[in-house]
């Protein structure tokens, strides 16, 4: 499986990125297709692809949206025509979790960040199961070290979903082998573990 050149579900269009992260701008219709915690995918050529977590999703407003929100009685024709056909696009904001190189995975932050206007693509179960699987988590630790984000939620969110797709092939141990480990990285950090574990509980 070439995972790089696949093309699955088409997020977006990539507006700015850095080696730990990137923001892709998509249509409002689109909005069902990346959630909090998921996993997607933007490739570089055709042997390379960078992988993330969604960790937020933004509804940016204009002048039009502002008018909108303070009218009476609005039309619901006018509300979803705006929704669809304007061209303010939802941010949707990711973590580098690691990167594939010709069939290989590494759970490491990419050698080069994406480039402006390169495609993203909500990851499919063959993506998740390729890059998450042989009991590797490597990856967990560029979510802990990221204190600005909201680290058990997006956890508990990625781990929901991620382990739903392993449960449909048969492996129904995943998501315990993975809060295994996300103990075992917090051991000595209390606070940020029963914070983590607070939001895990909400999964089981």
């Amino acid at each position: 499986m070439m995972t790089s050149a696949r093309t699955t579900i088409e997020v977006g269009r990539l507006l700015r990125a850095g080696t730990q992260g990137f923001v892709a701008g998509c249509r409002v219709s689109q909005v069902d297709s990346p959630t909090f915690g998921a996993m997607v995918r933007v490739p570089l050529g055709e042997a390379e692809a960078i992988y993330g977590l969604v960790h937020d999703i933004r509804v940016d407003d204009d002048g039009l949206v502002r008018q909108l929100a303070a009218a009476d009685g609005i039309d619901d024709t006018i509300i979803l025509d705006n929704r669809m056909n304007r061209n303010v696009p939802i941010e949707v904001s990711v973590l580098s979790i690691g990167y594939t190189n010709h069939e290989q995975v590494y759970h490491l932050l990419p050698r080069r960040p994406p480039l402006s206007l390169d495609l993203m693509y909500l990851c499919d179960d063959a993506d998740v199961r390729f890059f998450t699987g042989n009991r590797r988590f490597g990856y967990f630790r560029h979510v802990l070290r990221s204190a600005d984000l909201p680290i058990g939620e997006l956890l508990a969110a990625h781990l929901q979903q991620v382990g739903s797709v392993h449960r449909k092939y048969g492996d129904e141990e995943w998501t315990s082998r993975a809060m295994q480990e996300i103990i075992t990285l917090l051991r000595d950090d209390y606070t940020l573990l029963m914070s983590v574990l607070g939001a895990l509980a909400e999964i089981q």
